[in-house]
């Protein structure tokens, strides 16, 4: 099998878009795993178990990937389903989504913006002046 085609299979058979939604939420569960596991005092071979986990089921979800296809009946085998193939049409709709997420966004933006206009985060002056208050107190 030459290297084009197959690499042209993967791409038919949605093995890359897998692999990028699996790799994408696998960086997403292994941040909050670090980040929210310490807080309840899990201990850290509960964070490698997660990493572990995600790792070992990477190849599982491509192999998954390779062998079946979600079709809109549910999940198929990539040749039942190659068989039963109808022309997809192309929905545009998912840009509305991003113009409509972009204008909340630029629109909550300014909306803090106006709502609490004086608020300024804390200079590294009056770090320093509170910190030698603090300490000329302290007996």
């Amino acid at each position: 099998m030459k290297a084009t085609n197959f690499f042209a299979e993967l791409k038919r058979r949605n093995v890359y878009k897998v692999a990028i939604a699996y790799a994408v939420v696998g960086w997403l569960l292994v941040q909050v795993a670090t980040q929210v596991f310490p807080f309840f005092e899990i201990p850290n071979w509960g964070i490698r178990l997660v990493v572990l986990t995600i790792a070992i089921g990477f190849p599982i979800a491509l192999i998954i990937a390779w062998a079946f296809e979600l079709t809109p009946e549910g999940l198929k085998r990539t040749e039942a389903a190659d068989r039963e193939a109808v022309k997809p049409h192309r929905r545009k709709g998912w840009i509305y989504v991003v113009i409509i997420a972009g204008a909340m966004l630029v629109g909550l933006f300014f909306l803090g913006r106006c709502l609490f206009p004086n608020q300024r985060a804390v200079s590294a002056d009056t770090i320093k002046k509170i910190h030698r208050d603090s300490t000329i107190r302290e007996p």
